[in-house]
Formats: structure tokens, C-alpha cells, sequence
């Protein structure tokens, strides 16, 4: 049986609940997180307590995405997240559609900073626990391709991190795709483009490597708070760069930086996908012999 009929099997009807109330069950804080294609809410139950996040989806940008996959019997992100059970990754509790005709997602609430904003205040306070959450980053992203995905947006707004930032959690799969030949066809232009592989910009087929480079960026910004070309444009023309120019040395940044793991980083980010790193468990052989004491 193929992954998209096994989530379908598993999750209809039994996983489309009935329309949720949200104001009848749940308390939502006032602010709202704004995503790609969605609004993010910290979520208190009255009944028990117990606090989550709603995710709340625009309804046009969900169709538009959809739209690219006719035909196909995408399953949704809800579906998706539902089927990969991981400590690492957000746990997705319930998914379906409110009284309003919401599309929601109920998901594990992580009280802790996004990576990204790690990233940007060039924070120190998680420079000792950087080689552990690396790790963990590559755990959690190996766990979502063996459960037969893609991901399609790596990025260190994805990952969250424990109050005490000794560990993280993989987040959203707004854009998450089978990994089968159908979603592997050129034309799916989405993702983050300060992230986004040569073959997705270029608009040629598209493998779990595109997700490989990602994750190489992401650490690239980890270990070094600098983006590998050195950009700060976040649109789409960002992306152009990656087959033009080459990225930055990492060790130009960091040069005492264990080899291995900078070896590790550059094979992630090759303009050619057959010369990239090919998965997240060579990426932590090859990461192996490196230590905490390593000052990563």
C-alpha cells in the first residue's frame, strides 16, 4: 500500500473530527503568529488546562498550494504531521475544520524561541549546546524522509527550541510533499528562498536532497550567524545566487572549526544534487568524531 493511501486509511474518517468550536474549547492568546499560509495561535482549554497551538490556515493560500497537486490526493498537512511520530518533531494532536470553515491543525505548544530568532540576535546564550542541536536537527529532518516526505521548508524558523535551549523540535509541514515522483516534478517553486535549492529555482526535478541543502544553510547560519552568500534579501532573487556565485568558506567565519563538520556543511550546499550530501545519516557519520569539547 503507497504512503498517500496509508495516511488516507488512517486518518479518514477517523481523523476528520467534528467541526471545533474554538471559543467554546479553547482561550487564544491575543497575538497571532503569521506564517506562509496560516495563523498561529497559543491555545489554553478550558476544560483541562492544558495549553497547544492552533494553527489556523488562509483558505485561498491553502487552495492555491493545493491546486498545484490536482489530481494527486495530496494528503494535508494535518494528515501528514498526524502520520510521523518523533520526539523531535511538534506532535500534530488533531486536524480538521471549525463551525467558521477554518481549516485548523492542534498541535504540541514548545515554550521556547524559534531558531531564527536565535539566529538573528546572534544570541551566545545557546553556543554550548550548538553541536547537540545540530544533531537533533539532522535526527528530526532524517525522520520526516524516512517516513517518505520531503519537507520542502528547512529553515531555522521551523525548528523551536526548549526554554533552557539544550534541545529542539522540527515544526510545519505547510509545504511538506510525498516523496514520490509525482511532487518531484519540476514547477513546485515554494519554499524559503534564502534556503531554496539550485534544482527548485531552476525549476528541474526535486529529491529529499533539496531539503539536504536547506538543512546546510540552516546550519551554515547556526554555526556561523552569517548566511553562506552573505545575503540579506529575502525574496525570491536571493535564491539566484546559489548555482551563480559560490558560498562563502565556512571557515573564512569560524576557522577553528572541527573539519569534519565544515566538510559536512560544504557538501551540503554543492550546486549539484548528485555531488550533495544525500541524506542526514551520513551527514552525522561524517559529523562523528566531533565533540562538545571541539567548541563548536
Amino acid at each position: 500500500m503507497g504512503i498517500i493511501k496509508k495516511i488516507k486509511k488512517a486518518f479518514t474518517p477517523s481523523g476528520s473530527l467534528s467541526r471545533l468550536d474554538v471559543a467554546a474549547r479553547f482561550t487564544l492568546d491575543r497575538h497571532a503568529y503569521t506564517g506562509t499560509m496560516s495563523k498561529f495561535h497559543v491555545a489554553k482549554e478550558h476544560d483541562t488546562g492544558n495549553v497547544y497551538g492552533i494553527k489556523l490556515l488562509d483558505k485561498e493560500k491553502a487552495k492555491l498550494f493545493r491546486d498545484r497537486f490536482k489530481g494527486l490526493n495530496k494528503p494535508s498537512e494535518g494528515e501528514i504531521g498526524k502520520s510521523i511520530n518523533d520526539p523531535l518533531i511538534a506532535r500534530t494532536y488533531e486536524f480538521g475544520f471549525t463551525t467558521a470553515g477554518i481549516e485548523y491543525i492542534l498541535m504540541e505548544y514548545i515554550n521556547g524561541p524559534g531558531l531564527n530568532v536565535l539566529v538573528k540576535q546572534r544570541n551566545q546564550a545557546f553556543i554550548p549546546f550548538r553541536l547537540e542541536l545540530i544533531r537533533q536537527m539532522a535526527l528530526s529532518l532524517q525522520a520526516v524522509h524516512d517516513a517518505g516526505f520531503i519537507h520542502r521548508d528547512v529553515c531555522p524558523r521551523n525548528y523551536i527550541c526548549a526554554e533552557n535551549l539544550e534541545s529542539l523540535k522540527l515544526i510545519d509541514f505547510g509545504l511538506t510533499v510525498p516523496d514520490q515522483a509525482p511532487y518531484r516534478m519540476p514547477g513546485n517553486r515554494t519554499g524559503t528562498p534564502q534556503y531554496m535549492a539550485p534544482e527548485i529555482v531552476r525549476r528541474r526535478n526535486t529529491d529529499q536532497r533539496v531539503d539536504l541543502f536547506a538543512f546546510g544553510v540552516t546550519v551554515y547560519r547556526v554555526l556561523t550567524f552569517e548566511h553562506p552568500w552573505g545575503t540579506t534579501d529575502t525574496t525570491g532573487l536571493a535564491a539566484l545566487a546559489h548555482d551563480t556565485r559560490s558560498f562563502t568558506d565556512i571557515r573564512v567565519h569560524r576557522p577553528n572549526l572541527h573539519p569534519k563538520l565544515a566538510e559536512a556543511v560544504h557538501q551540503c550546499l554543492t550546486v549539484s544534487a548528485t555531488d550533495r550530501m544525500d541524506s542526514c545519516k551520513r551527514f552525522l557519520n561524517r559529523i562523528r568524531e566531533v565533540k562538545e569539547e571541539d567548541k563548536v
